[in-house]
């Protein structure tokens, strides 16, 4: 008997689907564009930047961080996702990376993912 996945499961799955197909192009051949990847916890939200095609992450930021921690109040703020945001942008742009792919996982575009993706683009990412 074949187990069934969860929606859970399903959500991934498509999930992963779409960001494979935004990150090819129309001759079929991948573009260089790393993913901006987002997790948010109840009390904290983190990104990075991850290559695909190398395995490796480029740049990454979180609430947890020192500089973060002293300047905001709280890490589960939209407030504090614009400045993740940021942040993450001045890093990509110090590590040579101006286009990414936004993935933004499981999460609704809404609320501190929406405010971080904003953040990012002021920081002058290009997505």
């Amino acid at each position: 008997m074949v187990k069934a996945h969860t929606a859970s499961q399903r959500r991934t799955f498509r999930t992963r689907n779409k960001i494979r197909r935004i990150n090819i192009d129309r001759r079929g051949e991948r573009e260089t564009r790393p993913r901006l990847s987002v997790y948010r916890s109840g009390r904290q939200i983190y990104a990075q930047i991850i290559d695909d095609l190398q395995g490796i992450t480029l740049a990454a930021a979180s609430t947890l961080e020192v500089g973060m921690k002293e300047k905001l109040k709280n890490g589960a703020t939209a407030q504090a996702a614009a400045e993740v945001g940021k942040l993450v942008a001045q890093r990509a742009k110090d590590a040579g990376v101006a286009k990414v792919v936004f993935d933004r996982g499981r999460y609704v575009y809404h609320g501190r993912i929406k405010a971080l993706a904003e953040g990012a683009r002021e920081g002058g990412l290009d997505f």
